[in-house]
């Protein structure tokens, strides 16, 4: 399946939140990573709005992000959420939360869409001059695992938060 990313548009709104109702019906214990508030929002304009705001916020320990919806070429469908925070100069970001967060649409997992949205937004990292990367993910989410060792990823170290291990990865740019 070949992807693109976007910026999140009107255009998707009704696809956007296709996407928040499957999420929120699966159960899915990492839902909404890298989805900014689409779980509180109240309508796919409200998280629109915000998302494009999180693009100039540099204020309140938040860093700015980009946030990009995963579009199927072929279907015109979203298949995956992910957002870049432009800088890690926070306690939580420099910790655990790291520069990037995704989310894969529940019936699209397992086809290696996480993969692509992860590449394609390592060239956005680099049009914005952020040459190394931190990524982290649960010790036992194995697809985030393997997702980021694919494009690059170096293993850190192991981390506990709120007794949940993590892993910390890095990829180098200059090295990928």
């Amino acid at each position: 399946m070949n992807i693109i990313l976007k910026t999140p548009t009107t255009d998707y709104a009704e696809d956007i939140w296709q996407f928040r109702e499957e999420i929120l019906s699966s159960n899915d214990s990492d839902m909404f990573a890298g989805c900014g508030t689409l779980k509180d929002s109240l309508s796919p304009q409200e998280w629109i709005n915000c998302v494009t705001e999180c693009n100039k916020i540099s204020n309140e320990g938040k860093a700015p992000s980009s946030t990009y919806i995963a579009v199927s070429e072929s279907e015109n469908k979203v298949v995956g959420i992910i957002e870049l925070r432009h800088h890690i100069n926070t306690p939580v970001l420099s910790l655990w939360g790291g520069h990037i967060g995704y989310t894969v649409r529940p019936s699209e997992r397992r086809k290696g869409i996480a993969t692509k949205m992860l590449n394609l937004v390592l060239q956005k990292a680099k049009e914005i001059n952020i040459n190394r990367l931190l990524l982290v993910c649960d010790a036992d989410n194995i697809g985030s695992e393997k997702t980021i060792l694919k494009n690059g990823g170096i293993f850190e170290k192991a981390i506990i938060i709120d007794e949940c291990e993590m892993k910390r990865y890095w990829i180098n740019l200059s090295e990928v």
